[in-house]
């Protein structure tokens, strides 16, 4: 056998990596990392998340290190480095995941794909997740996600062989890859050990009320699993999440109250790790719709919403500041800024605020939250900007009231207090509406928009548009494309291309 370049991308693990499984039973193998500058010069990408992965490749090599083996970073464009290996070795063959990001790498595959053809190298491209390529149709897939979900996990090769000669280059810092100034004082913790203690914790005791508390900035940070980074970047696998977890919801079953879980307890919880792995289809559901269709990245998924929005610099700087003069719409930007992690419920929340109030187009607003997510998913974070732009044309539209949304999910201030540090010592009767209480004198700014009136005007429009007897037919076909099916069964056509909102405000996907 000649040597095998096992390429780790998205994928920074040992366990449950099919790739490395593999190609360690054939052999030598280059287990390679390509920093590209090219990717990190992408509008969506940001010094955080280089730093998330770097932390998070360190321990892979490490990891590696353990086997006899190490980590190969390379630096460079990823066609030049493979060239370089295969005139330096005999490279019998390619092994990596398959990868479902933003159109760069989509773009890049395609040229590995050719390269490999050109030199007459089998790459070979393993699935990670739930997402198929060259899916023709959604009929049955939930049916196969299960499958997937419920196949055994790749164990770690006890072994691996490198070629004796082979060398690494150092890490460029974020700077020389021309990656901004970028702090995030409140960052997650990369890594593999990271991964599995969160996912421990969230499973024995930080999850129990997870369905109730996850809509909650205030409580959100400590029900929510705070695994989306890892599963952004492969320090563990859905796969290994949906397992643990189902062991779990098991044991649950099982339990006795002498275990320390009363009935209701074990009840709550068991409800909460459901919607734990709803959550998890729902990833690969949405990852899915970019698989089947790359533009959704730039481009609206129903063109009745081509240029209706455009583009107001300073509206655009005050919400992506975080001085909108909407208490829960600026803490939530200034904690994204500060960690690079917020709650579904909030992005949903700060995305439509965008969209509708500031009329912003979404296609500016959506890169500049990517830079800002350390757990960043293409598949998921642009689905979801339409979606909450109402651009999807198939999902019922959803304006939220800022005020409205305060007063629920933050009801003392604590999280706006936390981080609208102005507001610190306003009362609880005017925290979510500063502007009501004279001689203030905080700098805190008024509101950017009459709320009311902006949301108004939004709905007017959008449903205008919606009344358009060509609008149902475009829809429809989106709706056949990337809708969601019941498991097994195929697509009934139906007169309205609604989906009812769910009881925690997210679209209800999952009813396989």
């Amino acid at each position: 056998m000649g040597v095998q370049i096992v390429w780790f991308k998205r994928d920074l693990r040992i366990d449950d990596h099919a790739p490395l499984f593999t190609a360690a039973q054939r052999g030598q193998i280059i287990p390679l990392l390509v920093v590209e500058p090219e990717y990190w010069a992408t509008p969506d990408s940001s010094a955080r998340q280089y730093h998330f992965m770097q932390e998070t490749a360190q321990e892979l090599h490490q990891n590696l290190n353990r086997m006899g083996g190490q980590l190969i970073i390379r630096v460079g464009d990823v066609c030049d480095v493979l060239n370089s290996l295969f005139e330096r070795y005999d490279i019998d063959a390619i092994y990596a995941h398959l990868e479902t990001h933003n159109f760069w790498t989509y773009q890049r595959d395609k040229r590995v794909r050719r390269w490999a053809r050109d030199k007459a190298v089998s790459i070979y491209e393993m699935p990670q997740n739930g997402v198929i390529r060259g899916l023709k149709d959604r009929n049955g897939w939930a049916a196969r996600w299960d499958r997937q979900m419920s196949s055994a996990c790749y164990t770690a090769p006890q072994h691996i062989e490198l070629p004796e000669d082979i060398t690494s280059d150092d890490w460029p810092d974020a700077a020389h890859l021309g990656l901004a100034d970028d702090p995030c004082t409140e960052a997650a913790m990369g890594g593999s050990a990271e991964a599995q203690r969160l996912l421990t914790g969230f499973l024995t005791d930080r999850g129990m009320n997870y369905r109730q508390q996850m809509s909650s900035p205030v409580t959100a940070f400590d029900s929510c699993s705070r695994l989306s980074p890892h599963l952004a970047w492969g320090s563990l696998s859905i796969k290994q999440a949906f397992q643990a977890s189902e062991i779990r919801r098991q044991q649950l079953v099982h339990q006795s109250d002498a275990d320390g879980f009363s009935h209701q307890m074990r009840k709550t919880f068991r409800a909460s790790i459901t919607s734990f792995q709803s959550r998890l289809h729902w990833h690969c559901h949405f990852m899915q719709k970019l698989e089947d269709q790359p533009s959704l990245e730039w481009q609206n998924a129903h063109s009745a919403y081509d240029d209706i929005r455009g583009f107001d610099q300073d509206r655009f700087d005050r919400w992506y500041k975080g001085m909108t003069g909407y208490p829960l719409i600026d803490a939530v930007m200034r904690c994204l800024h500060t960690g690079g992690w917020i709650n579904f419920r909030m992005r949903a929340m700060v995305m439509s605020f965008a969209s509708y109030h500031l009329w912003l187009d979404w296609r500016y607003t959506a890169p500049a939250l990517a830079r800002l997510f350390i757990d960043y998913e293409p598949g998921i974070h642009y689905s979801q900007a339409q979606m909450q732009s109402g651009t999807t044309g198939i999902n019922t539209l959803r304006i939220y009231n800022p005020v409205k949304q305060s007063q629920e999910q933050d009801p003392e201030g604590e999280f706006i207090r936390r981080y609208v540090p102005e507001l610190q010592h306003f009362p609880i009767s005017f925290i979510h509406t500063p502007w009501l209480l004279e001689d203030r004198h905080t700098g805190y700014p008024s509101p950017i928009v009459d709320e009311a009136q902006a949301r108004r005007n939004a709905a007017q429009i959008m449903h205008d548009i919606r009344k358009n007897r060509h609008h149902r037919a475009e829809a429809d076909t989106i709706q056949n494309r990337h809708g969601s099916r019941k498991a097994g069964l195929k697509q009934i056509p139906t007169k309205s291309a609604k989906t009812a909102p769910s009881s925690d405000g997210q679209m209800d996907l999952f009813s396989s």
